[in-house]
């Protein structure tokens, strides 16, 4: 599954690829609602099929509801001379994210409660919102704003802030079981590459590659604003929760930062084994502990669901200088590193796919592997990594020890487990458990 990713060329040559989508992307003033990720998913259409759905302002969401929807035009302050000081058509950062509209004249003493500069970082725009009050404001770089002259400034955002939609998009691969695995990312930052371009571009890649396979599972690659978009997909989706195996929160993947696996609230999924599985191949590669904190894992992890999702990226949110800046841009993208994470991504997505829990239909005693076509014919020999995997997997299958866990108690490659699995299962000798027998057995 995923070959073309599974290999050093193939994903640097998808990261060559997406280059122009990620530059199309960049400029873009994307928000929770809004145009801005209309003509974003125009983009990813391009790389893969996406349905999506507007969700009407007002519609509940379990604590939230949609908030109206906001678009912007133009927004900018003008000194006396007419000269753009702070100019929203430079950098999307200028203004902050769903300000409400504006047309005044006000002096810089009262203008300056409504800037928000990092004075630690002065050459960088921070990133600022106000998506749940209604306010309004600008930001800048420190050293432009200690440059402001006393005066009158002219202050214009030209935004509309009305009832429309929230919009997310779902690309659905159907697999040979309706059993569930989901990859979700965040779609509405503006102008910041590694948060979240490289997760918007990466899914949109994994989704293209995946839908030439025949994936075991189904998978669900959902793109949506932060926080509100989980929740609204959440509460529009419970009906398949039942169902959901394995899933993964991605972003921030192009940066320096060492690949990331943050595990999911339970801790011990079959999607933290599998995370820790691929992550040791990858060098210098960690797994963190979850925390409610984050992005949208806290909401799958929450506990009234309770799912088996993790998160993965590079450096965490807010671990990274240039994170919520404007120095978040596509210089900060290296193309290596987010061909490291495509690769571990797939080879990621390749495990959770495969991985189960398998029951033995001859439990008692060894059953004759060889009349099978499964063990060697010449005796006194020391078995060799099939024969061992089959033996293992045969041990371990009471339905308790699912195939990540009896690679990783054999020492055998995963790929010779799974093998093995398969083939024993062709043979009648073993049957793989659904995943409402495994929470049966397993007390969930």
């Amino acid at each position: 599954m995923l070959a073309g990713l599974r290999t050093p060329p193939g994903a640097a040559d998808m990261v060559d690829r997406i280059w122009p989508l990620l530059e199309a992307m960049y400029p873009i003033c994307r928000s929770i609602t809004g145009n801005g990720v209309r003509r974003t998913f125009d983009l990813l259409q391009d790389v893969a099929p996406l349905q999506r759905h507007e969700v009407p302002t007002g519609t509940v969401a379990y604590d939230w509801e949609v908030p109206n929807e906001w678009n912007i035009r133009d927004a900018y302050v003008a000194d006396q001379s007419g000269r753009r000081v702070i100019d929203f058509r430079a950098h999307s950062l200028h203004v902050v994210n769903y300000s409400t509209p504006v047309r005044t004249r006000l002096s810089l003493d009262a203008l300056q409660p409504r800037l928000h500069s990092r004075p630690d970082q002065p050459d960088w725009i921070p990133y600022r919102t106000t998506y749940y009050k209604q306010d309004w404001g600008f930001c800048l770089r420190h050293r432009d704003r200690e440059r402001l002259a006393p005066g009158t400034y002219e202050v214009v955002i030209d935004s509309e802030l009305a009832p429309g939609h929230l919009t997310y998009a779902e690309c659905v691969i159907q697999g040979r079981s309706d059993e569930q695995g989901i990859v979700y990312t965040h779609s509405c930052h503006p102008s910041l590459a590694n948060d979240n371009l490289t997760g918007l571009a990466a899914s949109a890649l994994l989704a293209q590659a995946l839908r030439a396979e025949k994936p075991r599972l189904t998978w669900r690659f959902v793109f949506g604003p932060g926080t509100i978009g989980s929740l609204v997909w959440l509460s529009r989706n419970e009906a398949l929760l039942p169902r959901l195996r394995t899933g993964l929160v991605i972003g921030l993947l192009g940066d320096p930062g060492l690949l990331t696996y943050k595990r999911s609230r339970r801790g011990d999924t079959g999607t933290d084994r599998a995370a820790e599985h691929v992550l040791r191949a990858e060098a210098g590669a960690r797994t963190e502990d979850f925390e409610p904190y984050g992005y949208d894992e806290r909401q799958f992890c929450s506990p009234g669901f309770d799912l088996p999702v993790g998160r993965v990226t590079r450096s965490a949110n807010g671990r990274y200088p240039e994170y919520h800046t404007s120095a978040d841009d596509l210089s900060l993208i290296r193309r290596d590193r987010l061909a490291d994470s495509l690769r571990a991504l797939a080879e990621l997505i390749c495990v959770l796919d495969e991985n189960r829990y398998v029951h033995n239909l001859s439990p008692k005693g060894e059953p004759r592997l060889g009349k099978r076509g499964l063990y060697g014919s010449v005796g006194g020999l020391t078995p060799g990594t099939f024969e061992q995997a089959a033996l293992w997997v045969l041990s371990m299958s009471d339905g308790s020890h699912d195939l990540v866990e009896i690679a990783a108690r054999s020492r055998i490659p995963w790929a010779a487990v799974l093998e093995a699995a398969s083939r024993l299962e062709g043979t009648g000798l073993t049957r793989t458990i659904g995943l409402e027998e495994q929470r049966q057995r397993r007390g969930w």
